[in-house]
C-alpha cells in the first residue's frame, strides 16, 4: 500500500513539472536593447527583457528602469543619490510604440535557454515585479536598469557561462566607456559637466562583466557569451531602426570658450585701466570657483553617489575661495600669501594633470591657467 501511495505521489510530482517545463518551454525571453536618444538621461541607451508566451497569447516586458517622475522630492532624492528605481512590466506593443514616437531603434536578441532555465528565469522575473521587492537605490555605474538584467539572466542560467572580451582595448575605465558616447553625440559640455562632478572612481580599471552597466555593451557581452558551451543568444533582429542622427556640434566647445577668456584675461592683466574691472573679475571667478569646490565636497560627502567620491577637481575648485574671496579687497597679509600658496598649488597641478590619480577633463586646462595668473596677480598687488 506504502509503495502505491509513493508512485502515486511520484507520479502527481512529475505531471506538475512537466506541466511547468511544458509552459517555460512556450516562453521566448528575449533582451532588448534601444538605442541612445537625444536628451542626456536617454544618450546611453536601454535595455529591457521581453517574456512571449506563445500559448496564453501574452507578450510583456520587464523594464528595471521606472521611476515616479512627479515625485514632489524628485530632484531632492536625485541630486543625493536616494532616488528608488523600480522593475515595472508593459505590453510589448506599448514599449515599441513609445521608442517609435522618439524615433529610436530596438534591437532583440532571443536568448537560447532551457526549459528549465526560462522557468527560472521568470520565477525570479514574478518575485522582482512584486510590490516588496520592486524597488532598489539606482546607481549609474553599479546598479542600473542594465546592470540588472545581466545579474538576473547570468544568475538563472545555469552553469558553464563564459563570455569573451568585448572591451576595445586594455585599461578601459568606466569614463573612456562614458566619454565614448558624449562625444559621439558631440555633448561636450556635458562631458565637461560629468568631468567635474564624477571623482576617481570613474576611473577604476573595469572588467568584461563591469563594462556591460552600458546597453551596448550588454548585447555585446550577450552576443560573446556561450553557456555549456552554447551560445546565449539564439537569433537576432532589429524590431526598429533608429532615425538618422541629428545630433549638432554645439557652437563653442569648452575649450574654446576657456581658452578665448583667458588670452583676454591675460592681456588686460597688462593695462593698468582695466584694474577695476580685473578686480570685479576676481571677485566672481574665485567665488565660482569655490562655490564649485563647495558642491564637489556636497556630492562627494553629503550624497550616496559613490562616483562622486575622491574628486580631485577640489585641486582647482578650492572651496576656501569661497570665504577668502570676500578679503580679496582688503590689504591683509595673510591674503596675499594665501593666493600666493594657491598659485603653488595650481602651478603643481598643472605639472602634474597627466598624472592625477583621476582623469581630468582637457578643457579645464585653460580655467586653471586663468586662476593661477589671477592668483599670481592678487599676490603681486
Amino acid at each position: 500500500m506504502k509503495k502505491i501511495v509513493s508512485l502515486f505521489f511520484s507520479f502527481c510530482l512529475s505531471s506538475i513539472l512537466l506541466g511547468q517545463n511544458d509552459t517555460a518551454c512556450n516562453l521566448r525571453i528575449s533582451l532588448l536593447t534601444c538605442s541612445p536618444g537625444q536628451e542626456l538621461y536617454s544618450t546611453f541607451g536601454h535595455s529591457a527583457l521581453r517574456v512571449r508566451n506563445n500559448v496564453a497569447g501574452t507578450d510583456v516586458i520587464y523594464n528595471y528602469g521606472t521611476f515616479y517622475f512627479d515625485d514632489p522630492s524628485f530632484y531632492s532624492k536625485f541630486i543625493s543619490g536616494k532616488l528608488l528605481y523600480f522593475v515595472s512590466i508593459d505590453s510589448f506593443q506599448n514599449f515599441v510604440y513609445e521608442y517609435q514616437h522618439y524615433q529610436r531603434g530596438i534591437t532583440e536578441q532571443v536568448l537560447n535557454l532551457s526549459c528549465t532555465e526560462k522557468q527560472k528565469l521568470l520565477i525570479a522575473l514574478q518575485e522582482n515585479v512584486k510590490e516588496e521587492n520592486k524597488y532598489y537605490k539606482y546607481d549609474f555605474i553599479l546598479d542600473n536598469c542594465t546592470t540588472r538584467l545581466r545579474d538576473i539572466v547570468f544568475k538563472n542560467a545555469g552553469n558553464s557561462i563564459i563570455t569573451k572580451n568585448i572591451l576595445e582595448k586594455k585599461g578601459t575605465s568606466f569614463r573612456n566607456l562614458i566619454h565614448n558616447y558624449l562625444d559621439k553625440s558631440y555633448q561636450y559640455w556635458s562631458k565637461l559637466g560629468i568631468d567635474i562632478l564624477l571623482g576617481s572612481p570613474l576611473d577604476k580599471k573595469i572588467s568584461n562583466t563591469e563594462s556591460m552597466f552600458l546597453p551596448d555593451y550588454l548585447l555585446k557581452g550577450f552576443d560573446s557569451t556561450t553557456i555549456s558551451g552554447n551560445p546565449l543568444v539564439a537569433g537576432k533582429m532589429e524590431i526598429l531602426k533608429p532615425a538618422p542622427g541629428e545630433n549638432k556640434t554645439p557652437l563653442f566647445s569648452p575649450f574654446e570658450i576657456f581658452i578665448t577668456l583667458l588670452l583676454t584675461i591675460a592681456a588686460l592683466s597688462f593695462f593698468k585701466s582695466a584694474k577695476t574691472f580685473l578686480s570685479i573679475f576676481d571677485f566672481i571667478l574665485f567665488f565660482l570657483a569655490g562655490s564649485l569646490g563647495i558642491l564637489i565636497l556636497f556630492m562627494w560627502f553629503g550624497t550616496d553617489h559613490p562616483e562622486c567620491k575622491n574628486n580631485f577637481n577640489l585641486v582647482w575648485a578650492v572651496p576656501f575661495h569661497f570665504i577668502a574671496v570676500f578679503f580679496i579687497y582688503k590689504k591683509r597679509n595673510w591674503v596675499k600669501y594665501y593666493f600666493l600658496a594657491n598659485s603653488i598649488l595650481l602651478f603643481l597641478s598643472l605639472i602634474l594633470w597627466k598624472w592625477l590619480p583621476q582623469e581630468m577633463n582637457s578643457a579645464l586646462i585653460p580655467i586653471v591657467c586663468l586662476l593661477l595668473l589671477r592668483s599670481y596677480m592678487r599676490y603681486k598687488i
